[in-house]
């Protein structure tokens, strides 16, 4: 598979948990307006590799979300691990990928006769690691270009594959969010309008859009007035700044006007989301961590 993520290598690896204190109701020093979501391995610096410490300390810092794009990767016992800690926290699980194995990268647009069995069971595998971790979205990337075939029948392919995956999800009221990556021009899904595309054919309450920000920048730009042009399909946002994919505020964009649009459009329209923190610090480093958790709070201070 195409390498979406190089975020969390280390934290993937550190699996074995240690012995930790028994856990005290966390004392945020904030509230966040937003539901911002850190990842594991994000801020090693403070917390150290140990899975339960990190948890603790996103939720004293006043973090109520987490995301692990690696979940499915991870043991029974650590995912078990994972939930109950969130439990106990007053946390929740944003989005996991959903992991399919073997040639993934042509399993959406090929229109092989395999590729909807293929996915469905990849899809019925996230549904058990969803129930134990107690999450409701799921990441997927509908794989790479296929340059013999032309891009309507690759998409009508991909179509096809996804109603699939719908069809597992939807009966367990769960989602699964497509992302149009940045990551290399070989991907399919590269835009905002090309997924709401293919989520309006899909036509289920199962199958929306992951806006990421960082990658949408980069592919389309336009940020504001695309959201506005797909929000019916948005089922959950990601961010990182362009250029460096570091917090916001490191680089072009102004996501001080983006978040304050997202929040205008969330209150006239009751819905809520989750605002996954894709990007760096990619080292442990005390105050790298410490300059992108406060990025958060500026932020948060002038919503």
């Amino acid at each position: 598979m195409i390498t979406r993520r190089t975020l969390m290598h280390s934290a993937l690896a550190a699996t074995a948990l240690g012995a930790t204190s028994p856990l005290l109701a966390a004392s945020s020093k904030r509230k966040f307006k937003l539901k911002f979501a850190p990842h594991l391995g994000q801020f090693v610096g403070h917390a150290g590799e140990n899975i339960v410490d990190q948890l603790k300390f996103m939720a004293d810092e006043g973090f109520t979300v987490l995301e692990d794009n690696g979940m499915m990767q991870r043991s029974v016992a650590t995912q078990e691990t994972i939930a109950r800690t969130m439990q106990q926290l007053g946390m929740s699980l944003g989005v996991f990928v959903v992991a399919v194995g073997g040639n993934e990268n042509r399993l959406f647009t090929t229109g092989h006769p395999d590729n909807r069995k293929q996915f469905a069971k990849a899809c019925q595998e996230a549904v058990t690691v969803a129930k134990r971790v107690n999450a409701r979205w799921m990441t997927v990337v509908p794989g790479v270009f296929e340059r013999k075939l032309p891009i309507g029948i690759q998409t009508a392919n991909a179509i096809d594959v996804l109603r699939a995956g719908a069809e597992v999800f939807e009966r367990e009221n769960l989602v699964m969010v497509l992302e149009p990556l940045a990551d290399t021009p070989d991907l399919f899904l590269r835009t905002a309008d090309q997924a709401y595309e293919i989520c309006r054919a899909v036509d289920s309450p199962a199958c929306k859009i992951l806006f990421d920000m960082y990658h949408l920048q980069q592919n389309q730009g336009s940020i504001i007035a695309s959201i506005d042009q797909t929000w019916s399909e948005i089922g959950y946002f990601q961010m990182g700044d362009v250029p460096g994919r570091l917090w916001p505020g490191t680089g072009e964009m102004n996501y001080g006007n983006i978040f304050k649009h997202i929040l205008g459009k969330m209150r006239e329209s009751g819905r809520d989301f989750i605002f996954g923190m894709e990007h760096g610090p990619w080292k442990p480093n005390k105050a790298s961590e410490r300059a992108c958790i406060e990025s958060y709070a500026a932020l948060n201070a002038v919503l």
